[in-house]
């Protein structure tokens, strides 16, 4: 008898992508890098066959705290009628610079199965990682930047950028002080700091975390053990939260 092989059929659909740019102004230079950033996607997706591109989306002049946005609101009715599977864009901040606003739209594309990628920050939404640094990030942003008036907002934002906050990096877990003087992520330190708010967003207590991290031999800044006020110091303080929402957000 003659078998007749038959060719499983390929019925998955593909991945349908679009991309999200934003510049908050009109000026010339923020119109180059639109278009330079418009460019950089239709390029990054001529090539690829395994996804669907749906295309850039795009809103001129106009700040990312604002939630109505033309085209930022076209995409996310797209998103609610099914119509997209993944946004892709730069950086959280050009997603939207109202953190309390991203965490609550990556929520609702969230239900709907909908990922967005930020890509400087290399966070998946539908990853769980993803879900736990928006948490942090958003409930960290939001109290630090709320509680600044707008100059000291820009003075901390230029301060940042040009390494300029005074701290004593001897006992500040996460950061370094360069051969410049400039404030650097201490990427073994970093990682402390992101265990011990991932446990804690994750239900553990304070106490068990201390435990935890001595009980894996997790050095402290100062090479103490790791205490009950040692990790609420992390959690409460701001220092910390402040600096690493500031690397990622505020740039």
């Amino acid at each position: 008898m003659n078998i007749r092989k038959i060719e499983a059929k390929n019925n998955k659909r593909k991945k349908r992508i679009c991309a999200y740019v934003r510049v908050s102004t009109t000026n010339g230079s923020q119109l180059d890098s639109l278009e330079n950033q418009k460019v950089y996607f239709e390029k990054l997706y001529a090539e690829r066959e395994d996804v669907d591109f749906l295309g850039v989306f795009c809103d001129r002049g106009i700040s990312g705290s604002k939630y109505e946005r033309p085209d930022f609101q076209t995409m996310l009715d797209a998103c609610r009628k099914g119509q997209i599977d993944v946004i892709h864009t730069k950086s959280i901040s050009r997603f939207a610079r109202n953190l309390i606003n991203v965490l609550k739209i990556s929520r609702e594309l969230k239900t709907l199965g909908i990922d967005i990628f930020f890509e400087e920050q290399n966070i998946h939404t539908l990853s769980n990682e993803g879900e736990v640094v928006l948490t942090v990030l958003a409930s960290l942003a939001e109290e630090e930047l709320q509680s600044m008036s707008g100059n000291q907002r820009w003075s901390f934002r230029r301060k940042f950028q040009k390494g300029e906050l005074l701290i004593n990096t001897k006992r500040f877990l996460g950061y370094d002080l360069n051969e410049k003087g400039e404030l650097v992520i201490n990427q073994v330190e970093a990682q402390i700091v992101r265990t011990i708010f991932y446990s804690y967003l994750e239900g553990m207590g304070t106490h068990r975390i201390a435990k935890k991290l001595n009980e894996d031999k997790v050095p402290t800044v100062t090479e103490k053990k790791w205490y009950n006020s040692t990790i609420c110091s992390i959690l409460k303080k701001r220092k910390i939260q402040r600096l690493f929402t500031a690397s990622k957000i505020l740039s």
